[in-house]
């Protein structure tokens, strides 16, 4: 990409593992590929923060601190988390930048150089509101986001269009991929 980038911000649902529905902590598996890409990420020392909704905190069935616990686990610096449904008319549920502002102001990280990773047009649409750079992968609900789901961002193009996370994170450090 040829700039430094200050935070990479990933979706988790289809995005590193599971499927389009969610996948509660103990039973979520990430993709083969996943833990690759987020090494390679920490092998370049850029923060990479989780960025994900999860409305069954809200309904009891999880908790903020299970889905904490296992995104530190595969490697994140950090998660950030909307607890809410969507009913509930939060300010921090995507397609909300909110969870990428609450990032940027305790990190100290210019969004402006920060790439956003997610396979729905809420994570790109946040990535989009917040000044990132967005790349939509093709894994989870990513090919819906493409088709039927298009006309709910259609004023905007990611920067790139992945087959998965690791050949998102391929075309961020490798130059001219």
């Amino acid at each position: 990409m040829g700039n430094i980038i200050d935070a990479v911000f990933i979706d988790r649902d289809g995005t590193i593992g599971g499927n389009c529905s969610v996948t509660y902590p103990g039973e979520f598996k990430l993709f083969p590929f996943s833990e690759e890409a987020i090494q390679l990420l920490k092998n370049s020392n850029i923060k990479i923060f989780a960025f994900t909704n999860q409305p069954g905190i809200s309904r009891g069935e999880s908790t903020a601190s299970q889905f904490e616990a296992e995104l530190l686990g595969f490697g994140f610096d950090k998660a950030y988390i909307c607890p809410h449904r969507s009913k509930q008319k939060c300010s921090c549920r995507k397609p909300s930048p909110e969870l990428l502002i609450r990032a940027s102001n305790e990190y100290y990280v210019n969004l402006s150089k920060c790439v956003v990773i997610g396979d729905r047009w809420s994570d790109m649409l946040a990535g989009d509101s917040a000044g990132a750079k967005t790349i939509l992968v093709k894994t989870g609900a990513g090919m819906d986001s493409l088709g039927k789901d298009r006309d709910k961002w259609s004023n905007m193009e990611p920067n790139y269009i992945a087959e998965d996370i690791l050949d998102a994170v391929l075309w961020l450090l490798v130059p001219n991929k």
